[in-house]
């Protein structure tokens, strides 16, 4: 069966191949999150959201939106089928059972959310609050994309709790140096505990029958556990990073999928 514009084939192995369909962003109703564990451990220190939270100016919201569009024009120019996702209301509050966060995110990064490994789009964890529900942005596409092809397979991680046992306490403390973060970093101490599975589709590489996994301080050993118990097979790795930070990651064979 050819490829066409007008047809939904999810099958995806790599970061290379030519590319032929894509889901891109909104910056619709972009908000700075209030501060949480994970956000902060994120942000720079000198960052304009540092101390502050809400809807982001609707200039910067116009801006991006420009450019947004324009980059999903210049994509179907070429033939690209471009896909978008439709924004839900990021200024209301993510609230659970176990939490409560003002506001939300956003909708302009779908990589941080969506992991495509061969037919299947896997929907991440996450480790932000502010971003618990924002897999509903891209629901009615996973919906679409579930009718026109016959073996697309949608899944979701495990959502977590996000409870204050899934993060460090005081681990941006004032009291702790640049030199401790980095020793930190080192000895693989992030702001993330391994309380549950936790990871953004971001920290992931496809390389293939082969994933390269990043633990940091959004994906945790327990994420990189469970993608390698879905996916199976494992082998670790280190990298060395010019002598000074040790970034540990997970390469994952895919054996049960094959290439189509």
């Amino acid at each position: 069966m050819s490829w066409s514009p007008e047809k939904t084939i999810v099958n995806s192995w790599n970061e290379w191949d030519p590319l032929k369909h894509v889901i891109v962003g909104r910056a619709d109703d972009c908000h700075i999150p209030p501060e949480e564990p994970a956000l902060d451990a994120k942000v720079p220190e000198d960052s304009d959201m540092r101390g502050q939270w809400g809807r982001r100016p609707q200039e910067t919201i116009d801006r991006a939106n420009e450019l947004l569009d324009n980059f999903a024009s210049q994509l179907k120019n070429r033939g690209i089928k471009v896909d978008r996702p439709t924004s839900i209301d990021h200024s209301m509050p993510a609230i659970t059972p176990d939490f409560k966060t003002e506001s939300q995110f956003g909708c302009m990064p779908p990589r941080d959310v969506l992991l495509t490994v061969g037919s299947e789009i896997l929907e991440a964890t996450m480790s932000y609050r502010c971003r618990w529900f924002e897999y509903l942005n891209y629901r009615p596409l996973m919906q679409d994309y579930f009718n026109e092809d016959p073996k697309f397979r949608h899944e979701s991680a495990p959502k977590p709790r996000l409870t204050d046992a899934d993060y460090h306490p005081d681990y941006l403390s004032d009291k702790i140096g640049n030199e401790q973060r980095l020793k930190w970093a080192e000895e693989k101490f992030f702001v993330t505990t391994e309380e549950e599975p936790l990871f953004d589709a971001a920290d992931v590489l496809r390389f293939g029958r082969d994933l390269v996994v990043q633990h940091g301080f959004t994906t945790n050993e327990k994420g990189i556990e469970w993608l390698r118990v879905i996916f199976l097979s494992i082998v670790y790795t280190q990298l060395i990073s010019q002598g000074i930070l040790i970034q540990f990651i997970l390469m994952q064979l895919l054996r049960p999928y094959a290439q189509d």
